[in-house]
């Protein structure tokens, strides 16, 4: 899909609202359920919060390269695996929170100055499919996608929980 400015606002505005969203599902709970896992595969809200950060730090590095240099090439980095290198999933969640809500405002920052045209920015990523070649666009259109299932998931999750 070419990005026109039409879509490039809609995904801001989406990603805009991520941490915005996050705050509302959990502003009447107590910590204790923010840890809370209907059941040993499940995630709990917290665990969620710190796949999301792992995700806003691997894929929005790779968006900066690729504003900031002329079609890198980088190698694919697993969100999960970084995540494991991490403390995220220990970390209180309203400063968690904090912390990928200013991650998320210096990135929308940042794209905010972009003009249609560097949308189209590329990155070649190797250590996944051979080459696979990526754009701005189509790499916030993959995070927006992939934080809206997650979102949908952790409001699906808390309303499962029993109240106290």
């Amino acid at each position: 899909m070419q990005a026109t400015s039409t879509e490039t606002e809609k995904l801001l505005d989406l990603l805009a609202e991520t941490p915005q969203r996050l705050q509302s599902l959990i502003s009447r709970l107590e910590d204790a359920r923010l840890q809370t896992k209907l059941d040993q595969d499940a995630w709990s809200a917290n665990d969620i919060l710190a796949h999301l950060r792992s995700c806003a730090d691997v894929w929005g590095k790779s968006i900066l390269a690729m504003i900031s240099q002329d079609n890198p090439t980088l190698r694919y980095i697993s969100p999960r695996t970084w995540m494991r290198k991490t403390n995220y999933p220990q970390q209180e969640f309203h400063r968690s929170l904090q912390t990928f809500t200013q991650q998320r405002y210096e990135l929308l920052a940042a794209l905010k100055l972009l003009t249609i045209e560097d949308w189209s920015r590329t990155a070649t990523f190797t250590g996944t499919a051979k080459g696979r070649e990526q754009t701005i666009f189509s790499y916030v259109q993959r995070i927006v996608e992939h934080e809206m299932q997650h979102l949908a998931q952790l409001e699906s999750g808390l309303n499962a929980i029993p109240t106290s």
